[in-house]
């Protein structure tokens, strides 16, 4: 099978590195696929030339703009792509646009999958991410296999912008879940007690979530390079907050993290991880 995959990132070069078959890839910097390529991988110079060679093609891209002009451009995606291939975004995006832009393909007779990725470049590295799905129902199970070659867990929900939904519900635990490891180290700090120590004892039991056991660590020792970049984050709960709006719903614990993660990132780099926010807590002491 000949696969393209657009978006050879943080995670999406370790992504595209998990699938078998002749491999076609394509990214803003070509020095990110240089691993890729190194390893075999054909490169092609833009988006419509990848897609024509293509049976199945895969996107991990940064912004729902992004994911919109690449799908539905003139030069995009769907433009040059043919009848019958399927297409999967792996981008965190916005479920109404993943809605759209699988009804313009549908008409070309191309299918177009939403699959937002959790996990982080961890799960990514280790093949372990949790794949969420929405769209065609037959075309999930064709390329299913598929993805498990990356994933730990591979879900399907539902009809188009489903997957996106799913991985709103993922980013809201992350949000909250983020704060609270950044205030307890914060606290344990500021106690005077063995913070490490106190992190390896509160990380088995209650209070362990995976931000606890693969990020608080990184907190402590200095480490801030991106397993997920801080400027998608934002990004990612502008989203949920204006999906929320949309719903009718009030999410008052996401409009807290929100505004501290913007207040944080004012003047700052928002390049760091996501565990960045420590440093929150830190400049309170200045």
């Amino acid at each position: 099978m000949k696969i393209g995959f657009i978006g050879t990132g943080v995670m999406g070069a370790s992504m595209a590195g998990y699938l078998e078959g002749d491999l076609y890839v394509h990214n803003r910097t070509k020095h990110k696929a240089q691993g890729l390529l190194d390893n075999g991988a054909f490169w092609c110079d833009s988006p419509a030339s990848l897609v024509k060679e293509a049976d199945l093609l895969f996107t991990m891209l940064g912004y729902p703009d992004d994911v919109r002009e690449m799908y539905l451009g003139e030069t995009g995606l769907i433009a040059n792509g043919k009848s019958g291939q399927i297409m999967i975004d792996c981008t965190t995006s916005s479920p109404e646009l993943a809605a759209q832009i699988a009804e313009e393909a549908r008409a070309k007779g191309i299918i177009v999958l939403d699959a937002p990725v959790s996990g982080g470049d961890v799960g990514a590295k280790n093949g372990t991410l949790s794949t969420m799905v929405g769209g065609d129902a037959d075309a999930f199970l064709t390329v299913e296999p598929i993805l498990q070659s990356f994933s730990a867990s591979v879900s399907y929900f539902g009809p188009a912008g489903s997957g996106q939904h799913t991985k709103m519900v993922n980013q809201i635990a992350i949000a909250s879940g983020m704060i609270g490891v950044a205030e307890s180290l914060y606290y344990a700090k500021s106690a005077g007690l063995d913070v490490e120590r106190v992190l390896e004892t509160i990380s088995k039991g209650a209070a362990g979530s995976w931000s606890l056991s693969n990020l608080a660590p990184r907190m402590l020792s200095g480490d801030f390079k991106p397993g997920f970049y801080t400027h998608h984050f934002l990004k990612d709960m502008k989203i949920a907050l204006e999906e929320a709006a949309k719903m009718n719903i009030k999410l008052p614990g996401l409009v807290l993290v929100y505004s501290l993660y913007q207040e944080l990132s004012e003047g700052e780099k928002t390049s760091d991880g996501t565990h960045t926010i420590i440093h929150y807590y830190e400049r309170s002491e200045e």
